[in-house]
């Protein structure tokens, strides 16, 4: 395989995150899904709250480095329809909108692509609820309601399997 190039353009910026998600079709919408976490809320919480662990449960992304407040550098592999697939890195924005309870997401560009991350308690203290809401202007809903159950699906096998490791 030949080696893999890093694009830093503002539409890759754009690209990176959306694709890490959802795919790349052509609509705008509301995306809203959940699902139930055997962890305990405050884990789930903390546990999204620290960009870093993006990689361990958004396949695409290779790394997530935090700086300047709450901007985050991101770098996904990507695979563009009719292109190479590739390295490409991004800026990103995540932050605290309450503690302990949600959390709010995007990357800065002409498609409004952010979305929320709510964590509630579930039906016992050992677990929790986690929803994603997404908005974006540039993705069809059946690959958006795939990119979310799989983002939700990573995140639970991924706080689940660090928690079993304590």
């Amino acid at each position: 395989m030949p080696p893999v190039g890093v694009a830093e353009s503002p539409a890759r910026v754009r690209t990176v995150l959306r694709l890490a998600v959802a795919g790349n079709g052509m609509h705008m919408g509301d995306y809203d899904t959940a699902i139930t976490v055997a962890v305990p809320p405050a884990t789930l919480f903390g546990y999204l709250a620290d960009v870093q662990n993006l990689p361990a449960y958004m396949p695409r992304l290779t790394s997530a480095r935090p700086h300047d407040g709450d901007k985050v550098t991101v770098t996904a592999h990507i695979e563009p329809p009719g292109e190479p697939e590739q390295d490409v890195k991004s800026e990103a924005w995540i932050r605290v909108l309450q503690e302990g309870t949600s959390l709010e997401w995007g990357a800065p560009g002409p498609h409004d692509y952010r979305g929320r991350l709510h964590v509630a308690a579930g039906d016992d203290p050992e677990h929790s609820r986690l929803s994603v809401e997404l908005h974006t202007e540039r993705v069809e809903g059946a690959q958006v309601d795939e990119g979310l159950t799989e983002a939700l699906e990573g995140i639970k096998a991924a706080v689940e399997a660090a928690e079993a490791g304590r």
